[in-house]
């Protein structure tokens, strides 16, 4: 049986780690992250999948990477594998598995390397992304691939349901996978990383609407940072408006870019290419908000401030 140290967070993580214990790999440790209380814990927990199987759990707060490759280095493990940790693991862990550090990442690599890829194949209006399965190397998403899984991005999707899909994906190739990473036949192929592209984190400031820019465009940030993320947002006589779905059926509008306004029993968003976007959830200070309570408010149509 081989032997396996994981590195693993996330619902990716949970339904990895899962695949693995099917595949009769031997777990000897599992690394993850304490949950942070101040960010919405929205996902499954992979130390609760560990404790339910009996498995040797850390979760270091800062993580000691030199005691923790002591401690592989111990194991000796066949096979190191990344799920969805937050952390660049460094060069001296990924030089210690026997047979190789592999991590599942959530695009078709080498499109959309680097942090949060789900939410930028919908902010970029991707029509599919998916996971792959490439072994380790120092610069991130970068080693060898294995092999990947497309899925679709339909037109109102949000991230979050994107998500959803990747997390099955990822499950899908790593269960195909398995027996030959085991029997050393598994495919490896080098990413042509000038054919890809890489992309940082987001913050939630990240999310103000600029509504000079298309419907399509306007759309696609509120599904990319849709809830469970910090979602999209514009200023309402100053205050903040969150705006937490829209859909792709844009109507054509002669109003000035960033003017909400209410037509029939539907709110529009004005965007900068003559068309405007439904606004299907709307919320102030927690509180949704429909096309009435809009125009009790501000009258059939507002100029936004962002």
């Amino acid at each position: 049986m081989s032997c396996a140290v994981v590195f693993a967070y996330h619902n990716v993580g949970v339904r990895c780690l899962a695949a693995l214990l099917a595949g009769d790999i031997e777990v000897a440790l599992v690394v993850t992250h304490h949950d942070d209380p101040d960010e919405n814990i929205w996902f499954d927990s992979v130390a609760a999948l560990a404790s339910r199987h009996g498995l040797e759990t850390i979760e270091p707060d800062v993580p000691d990477f030199a005691g923790i490759a002591d401690r592989v280095a111990g194991i000796a493990p066949d096979f190191l594998f990344s799920f969805y940790y937050r952390h660049m693991l460094g060069p001296r862990l990924l030089s210690l598995p026997k047979r190789g550090a592999l991590n599942m990442h959530g695009s078709l690599l080498p499109k959309y390397r680097g942090r949060v890829p789900v939410n930028w194949a919908v902010i970029r209006g991707e029509q599919q992304t998916g996971a792959s399965l490439h072994y380790m190397v120092e610069k991130p998403d970068a080693g060898d691939l294995v092999d990947q899984q497309a899925v679709p991005i339909l037109p109102d999707d949000t991230a979050h349901e994107v998500f959803d899909k990747v997390t099955v994906a990822a499950e899908m190739v790593l269960v195909r996978n398995l027996p030959g990473l085991v029997a050393g036949t598994a495919p490896r192929v080098a990413l042509d990383l000038k054919s890809g592209s890489y992309f940082g984190g987001r913050k939630p400031d990240d999310g103000a609407i600029d509504w000079s820019r298309s419907a399509a465009e306007v759309h696609n940030l509120v599904r990319g940072v849709a809830p469970p993320y910090p979602g999209a947002f514009t200023l309402l006589d100053s205050q903040r408006a969150r705006v937490l779905r829209t859909t792709y059926h844009f109507a054509p509008t002669r109003e000035p870019a960033g003017t909400l306004f209410v037509a029939g029993d539907r709110l529009y968003g004005a965007c900068g290419d003559g068309r405007a976007v439904p606004i299907l959830e709307i919320e102030i200070a927690g509180s949704p908000f429909d096309a009435r309570a809009f125009c009790q408010r501000h009258g059939p149509r507002l100029q936004t401030a962002a």
